[in-house]
């Protein structure tokens, strides 16, 4: 064909509307009368991005893909020839002797095999119910239905199923080519191969993976829908809430907050929080965290960093003493505690003026001794103001959840919607998991600009811009395309993106690499290997930015919902079915995780794995980490040695290539959770753990150079002196890899005093806590 711009009949041309939701324009018909006589496309068709043009080179009509930019001579067949109307080619035709492609995100299956079968453990359990039907829920299916976004045969619903890809007239589409331009196809004597779309070089989903998890129906999501002016708010108060911390602390402790003490504030919180909003915490019993408050007592009197050099030891100690000894004076201190602490800190001042020619070591013993004489004393008269700071900061946090609750109310009445509509009745049955569904409508949404630096796409709201690259934003288009059922047209495609990106940037903070370890993610060839050799398709802690599968659990319905997002985990319940979870580094968070996972296991009597990797803090070890080797449902465990293994930047959305992967900088702890029938279906047997351990080792899913890891911050605050490195005993070791990866250090490890487990980007965590 030519490549003059097609030009459709009239009557069939669909409607197209612009991505921000402005009203939608149609353009004037210009082909011949002659071709409005013919057959009219039907309506499938054409809400799969299909149109009837005219040629003018050839004098006849031929049909046009706004959405692919395929041209067909002949009347297209549904699902043969395009990818938005059968995305999973469930109708296309099986190629002779043609197996699967294991690309990522773009797989092609044998359908021929997969009509016939129903991959379904509880049929061969005997345990079916007398009538599959489809659950009420929006996007549910029956449990012994084809997993996740399959079905049986091809369906011909009234209102499209899958939505299009938006545009607005003479624009370029989202998916352009890098240089925004994209050439469009015309007929001349045989149609000729049409620009693909664009897809990103590199790909760290699959999207193509079904779901094995099934899940008791479920009512939708109480929470308000998201909406730009309402984000933008919360933004701000969340905001201003970090700065109350920080002068909280400069004025009662006269320290700096915590590295990541606020981010893992809002993890621990939100694993009690009975309150409405999804980010800040406003329900909470106990008002004290335990989380802020041991990592704000742990850098009282100083915050002690990593030890490297012996002047560096020296220094330490010295400002350990004159720290403490202030301290003590300042405060109302018993007369006891004032002793102690003024005679250590004196003799240690002494020592320090006599002795000019003691080693590291010697420093550090002498710190370590210090602190456990101190420690207690210092932590006495410090506990009052360290539990005001963190009281006080919830309480700003309960008022601001206020506020944001009565300006969402007043933004939905005004677009006279109702809050909570009648939910649809919910059945007590199983069917395959499917995404979050918010119980109240969404209002109409603003505009938002959106424009390509390159490769990165930028989102802009009163002038609030957000960003992210271009395959990433090509992922959340496909995700929102698989799992949106109430915007066929892609009209709040752009705010609902906004908001997403919006949502974890603030729940991150604004630091130098700050929160990017709160969305670490495993690599690809260990995702690869859990799904082969352990039906692993589903993740427990995620976000649609970092998601390996389009099954995932995440700390937000609200936004997360319309990506993919089945809710915070600690509120999933699935019956069956095979989970990875990489929680992210919060000690109230895992220990409720193990809570959630045994309650799980002992409550089904189907197939259900849980493989949970756990970072190896052993001094003293976390009480997840003690559950878990404790666990009667524990098949095997597994632990990878620290610097031999990799974790995926929680940045990845918007980070450089050669920044995608660094090393942990601690063993990480890989455990079993299999019920008897779980066990029976996914042992880890040891041709499948030797796959596991080579996945680690395996550089070929690697793209691109080798990777570096970003700036940290390169004085963390360590559990003591004396403990600035790490031992750690593995049952299953790696080989090292230095020769592919930059190691960084984290901060300090796990300890009695400190259990702050401050990370940076190199001790990576996994997506937001529920």
């Amino acid at each position: 064909m030519s490549n003059e711009s097609p030009t459709l009949v009239k009557g069939e041309g669909p409607v197209t509307l612009s991505p921000s939701g402005s009203t939608p324009s149609q353009g004037s018909p210009l082909s011949p009368t002659s071709a409005s006589k013919g057959p009219e496309l039907p309506d499938e068709l054409l809400q799969a991005g299909w149109g009837r043009c005219w040629s003018k080179r050839e004098n006849r009509p031929y049909y046009f893909n706004r959405f692919t930019n395929q041209s067909l001579w002949e009347m297209p067949v549904l699902g043969q020839h395009d990818v938005i109307s059968d995305p999973l080619g469930l109708n296309a035709a099986p190629e002779e002797g043609a197996d699967c492609n294991l690309g990522n995100g773009q797989r092609k299956r044998r359908i021929s095999e997969e009509q016939g079968a129903e991959p379904n453990s509880f049929k061969r359990a005997k345990v079916e119910p007398t009538t599959p039907i489809s659950p009420s829920a929006p996007g549910a299916k029956p449990w012994n239905s084809a997993p996740d976004d399959k079905q049986s045969q091809p369906a011909t619903p009234s209102t499209p199923s899958t939505p299009s890809t938006p545009g607005t007239p003479g624009a370029k589409p989202w998916s352009s080519a890098p240089e925004d331009k994209q050439s469009q196809s015309t007929p001349s004597v045989a149609p000729g191969p049409s620009p693909a779309p664009y897809r990103p070089a590199v790909v760290y989903w699959d999207l193509d993976i079904p779901t094995n998890a099934v899940i008791r129906e479920r009512p939708p999501d109480p929470q308000l829908p998201p909406h730009p002016e309402v984000e933008l708010h919360r933004a701000q108060l969340v905001t201003k809430l970090r700065q109350h911390y920080l002068e909280l602390c400069h004025q009662r402790e006269g320290i700096d907050p915590p590295r990541e003490s606020f981010n893992r504030w809002l993890l621990e919180r939100k694993v009690i929080d009975k309150g409405g909003d999804p980010l800040l915490p406003s329900d909470c019993d106990p008002v004290i965290s335990p989380s802020m408050f041991r990592e704000v007592m742990n850098d009282i009197p100083i915050r002690l960093s990593r030890i490297k050099y012996k002047e560096e030891a020296r220094r330490q100690l010295f400002r350990y003493a004159e720290a403490a000894k202030k301290m003590i004076d300042s405060r109302n201190a018993p007369q006891d505690s004032r002793k102690v602490v003024k005679w250590n800190t004196e003799d240690t001042m002494s020592w320090l003026r006599r002795d000019h020619s003691a080693s590291k070591e010697d420093y550090m013993d002498r710190l370590d001794h210090l602190r456990k004489q101190c420690g207690p004393h210092v932590t006495a008269v410090a506990k009052d103001s360290v539990e005001g700071i963190c009281s006080k900061i919830y309480h700003i946090s309960a008022e601001y959840s206020r506020r944001l609750k009565t300006a969402h109310s007043a933004l939905m009445k005004e677009c006279n919607l109702s809050e909570g509509c009648e939910p649809p009745e919910v059945q007590d049955r199983l069917v395959y998991c499917y995404p979050a569904r918010l119980a109240s409508p969404s209002p109409p949404q603003p505009r938002v600009e959106l424009h390509f630096e390159n490769e990165v796409a930028c989102l802009r709201y009163k002038g609030e811009m957000v960003k992210i690259n271009r395959g990433h934003f090509s992922k959340l288009e496909l995700l929102y395309r698989y799992s949106c059922i109430d915007d066929t047209r892609f009209e709040k495609f752009l705010s609902r993106v906004w908001c997403l990106i919006k949502r974890y940037q603030v729940m991150f903070g604004s630091g130098v690499n700050e929160g990017t370890g709160l969305q670490g993610a495993l690599p690809v060839a260990v995702f690869e290997a859990l799904n082969k050799q352990f039906g692993v398709s589903f993740e427990c802690f995620a976000s649609p930015l970092n998601c390996y599968f389009k099954q995932f659990c995440s700390a937000f319905p609200d936004t997360d919902g319309f990506f993919g997002s089945r809710g915070p985990f600690l509120s999933f319940r699935p019956a069956s079915g095979s989970f990875e979870a990489n929680p992210p580094f919060s000690e109230e968070l895992m220990d409720a995780m193990v809570t959630h996972f045994e309650d799980l296991l002992d409550s089904s009597t189907e197939p259900l794995s849980f493989i949970i990797f756990v970072p190896e803090w052993r001094d003293p070890a976390t009480p997840a980490l003690i559950r878990l080797e404790a666990s009667r449902f524990l098949r095997h465990q597994l632990t990878v040695s620290a610097y031999e293994h990799e974790y995926r930047s929680g940045s990845q959305h918007i980070c450089k290539r050669d920044e995608m992967y660094y090393k942990a900088v601690h063993g990480t702890v890989v455990f079993f959770l299999q019920n008897a029938a779980g066990f029976a279906k996914w042992e880890p047997n040891a041709e499948r753990l030797a796959e596991i351990t080579s996945a680690y080792q395996s550089s070929s899913s690697r793209p691109g150079p080798a990777p570096t890891a970003p700036p940290g911050d390169k004085d963390p605050a360590p559990k003591a002196a004396a403990a600035a490195t790490t031992t750690t005993t593995t049952t299953t070791t790696t080989t090292a890899t230095t020769e592919r990866t930059t190691s960084v250090e984290s901060p300090g490890p796990h300890d009695n005093n400190n259990n702050t487990n401050n990370t940076n980007s190199s001790s990576l965590e996994k997506s937001s806590s529920d």
